[in-house]
Order: structure tokens, then C-alpha cells, then sequence
């Protein structure tokens, strides 16, 4: 308990990245493990992630954001995609990794997929675009959890231009969309922002019991 509370006040939205330190492949291996195992509305996973080492790319990425050097100078940058819809071939292969990974006949995760197939035809495509969407946050609460706790540091971002983003890394045409963008990698030691104090709420301003 004390140890997860001491991270998370250890993180900081990094403003300023120490170009010269990478991260370990043990390391991102983790981050990667822990974005894969990140829950998702009915297990779905309609996400999609997109791990950036190449610094041309990134140069090109970084314009796509507003000039932000986070996303050049940082270890690693996370991209965080979304699918733009989800289709019934996308749940007959949930429903089949189910019955492969649980050892039981295909037959019985049937009644499953025809409810996920009538829930996603519910909706139309930019309600399903939204849906989506949702699930890359779920993704990176955990994903900044997992960073602080292995004192990797990173930085969500929302500022960019997701079309831009799109387009330079062929996402259209693959059916994917970025969400969200997370540099990571180790502070450098000039960020100021690092000496902040955190400013939240204190817990009986955001808390009720009943």
C-alpha cells in the first residue's frame, strides 16, 4: 500500500525528457504486457498500440503535436489507437480466443457473441468510434500506474493532431484511429516540474459514503 501511494505521488506529467536514457526491452515488455492485459468493455479490446523508436517518424509525429518534445526526446513513445468500429468477425474471434483459452467447445460462447453482436448493432459508427475511445483511457490509467511503479516516466497526451497522427503512421486503412499519445522514458533532471508539489483535492472533497 504505502509503496503504490509513494509512486504515484513520485509521477508528474514529464515536460522534459533526458534524451540520452533509454528504457530496458525488460522494461517495455512490461508496459507492453500490462496494455494487453488492461480490462476493456465486455473483453473486447478494440485497441490497438503502436510503439515509436524510429526518430524520423517521431520528428514527423512531434510536428503532428503541436511541437511538443516530448514526443521526440522521451525513450519511447506509446501510441494508443482505437478501432473506428467493432465488426461481427471482430467477436466470432473474441468469442473463439475464449473457447481456445478456456479449454471449452466454441458452442458455448455462441449465446455470448449474438448478445455482443446485438449490443454493437445498437449503436451507429460514431457511437461505436466513441465507444472505443473509452476503452484506450481505461488503457492508460493502468499503463501510468504501471509506469510509476517501475519509476518509468511519461506523459498523456491529447494535444496532437489524431489525423495527422493517422495518416503518417497508415492507421485509416487499417481501421485503427489514435486516441491518445504517451511518451515515456526518464526525467530530465532540469524539469523544474519535478520539485511541484502535487496539487489535488483532499479526499473529503471527492469522497461520499453511504
Amino acid at each position: 500500500m504505502k509503496e503504490i501511494i509513494e509512486a504515484l505521488n513520485w509521477r508528474y506529467a514529464t515536460k522534459r525528457f533526458d534524451p540520452s536514457r533509454k528504457l530496458s526491452n525488460e522494461q517495455i515488455e512490461i508496459l507492453k504486457e500490462s496494455l494487453r492485459l488492461t480490462p476493456s468493455s465486455y473483453g473486447l479490446q478494440p485497441l490497438y498500440f503502436i510503439v515509436v523508436e524510429d526518430e524520423s517518424l517521431r520528428e514527423q509525429l512531434m510536428e503532428a503535436s503541436y511541437g511538443q518534445r516530448q514526443v521526440l526526446e522521451a525513450s519511447h513513445l506509446f501510441v494508443f489507437c482505437s478501432h473506428t468500429n467493432i465488426s461481427h468477425d471482430h467477436i466470432d474471434e473474441h468469442a473463439n480466443n475464449t473457447a481456445q483459452i478456456r479449454k471449452i467447445e466454441k458452442e458455448a460462447t455462441n449465446k455470448y457473441a449474438d448478445f455482443l453482436k446485438r449490443e454493437v448493432n445498437s449503436m451507429d459508427q460514431n457511437e461505436q468510434k466513441t465507444w472505443n475511445e473509452k476503452q484506450c483511457y481505461i488503457a492508460l490509467g493502468q499503463f501510468l500506474t504501471v509506469c510509476a511503479i517501475q519509476q518509468i516516466d511519461a506523459i498523456p497526451m491529447e494535444g496532437f493532431d489524431s489525423a495527422k497522427y493517422d495518416d503518417i503512421l497508415n492507421l485509416n486503412e487499417r481501421g485503427i484511429h489514435a486516441t491518445l499519445v504517451c511518451p515515456v522514458g526518464y526525467r530530465h533532471p532540469e524539469d523544474r516540474h519535478q520539485f511541484n508539489a502535487k496539487v489535488r483535492k483532499i479526499q473529503d472533497m471527492i469522497f461520499e459514503t453511504i
